[in-house]
């Protein structure tokens, strides 16, 4: 039997793979963080596998790869709307649902190619139980510690300390839509700010704890216009193929400090007109 339903009239490997990511851009020593779709490269040898390795190899051992692990589903079931459950249902799932493991705990809708990337022998991944990083590499101890709860991607987060290390963001058949790195613009943005109430399990001092918590209403809507906007007032988003993938480079910090100026200019103008 096939290992797959359909094969793809293109195959990318590994090696095909190094070589449409250097052709990108991508450079030994780089922090990058990656927001990827496995589909859209089309058939790969190797699968989410070859796509990790491909990285590694070319950031080396001065290099760190980053990606988001982040478990949404550890959190209150009262904001649960893909789909709802019952109100009947919060109070047992805040009681019984397991805390979060780092080790354990399985990413949601994050994509193949994270889960597998967390898994990985020398990854490590940060303790926030909604909003988790995974990082691989010199650096990833700096961008996995500390991780605060709230805000999730605020000062203390990895997202920041990847600013710090002047890092990179690269978008592998996904959308500025899943650029989590302009949600740190958007805590930094000098504009109003909505309040969400949010809760996890987890271990306080090894007991199992319900830690109720709040954090900005993080809203994502105009990252697509932001993204097309930075590409063409900047220049410095490289856009190129990667498989059958569109992949979108771009250094994260310029993208953060020119996202915070755009959303002081264009969300306070949405919500003055």
């Amino acid at each position: 039997m096939s290992p797959v339903a359909e094969i793809d009239d293109v195959l990318v490997t590994q090696p095909s793979l190094v070589a449409d990511f250097k052709a990108l851009g991508i450079q030994p020593g780089m922090v990058l963080v990656l927001h990827s779709s496995l589909s859209a490269i089309g058939w790969v040898n190797g699968g989410p596998v070859a796509v990790i390795l491909a990285l590694e190899a070319i950031l080396g051992g001065e290099g760190t790869l980053v990606m988001p692990t982040h478990s949404a589903d550890q959190s209150d079931p009262a904001n649960w709307v893909n789909p709802p459950v019952p109100e009947a249902w919060w109070e047992p799932i805040r009681q019984t649902m397991p805390a979060y493991d780092p080790d354990l705990t399985p990413t949601f809708r994050m994509g193949i190619i994270a889960e597998t990337f967390r898994k990985q022998r020398g990854v490590l991944r940060s303790q926030n139980p909604d909003a988790s990083f995974a990082a691989w590499g010199k650096h990833a101890r700096r961008i996995t510690e500390d991780h605060a709860l709230s805000p999730l991607f605020g000062e203390q987060s990895p997202l920041a300390r990847v600013y710090e290390l002047d890092g990179w963001v690269l978008l592998l058949g996904v959308g500025h839509n899943r650029n989590t790195s302009l949600h740190v613009a958007e805590g930094r943005a000098r504009i109003p700010h909505g309040t969400i109430h949010l809760g996890s399990p987890m271990l306080v001092d090894g007991a199992r704890q319900w830690i109720p918590f709040d954090d900005i209403d993080w809203d994502d809507s105009d990252f697509v216009e932001l993204g097309v906007d930075f590409a063409r007032e900047t220049g410095l988003q490289r856009a190129g193929k990667v498989g059958r993938a569109d992949a979108l480079l771009m250094p994260q910090r310029a993208l953060i400090d020119y996202a915070v100026g755009w959303m002081e200019r264009q969300r306070v103008k949405e919500k003055s007109s």
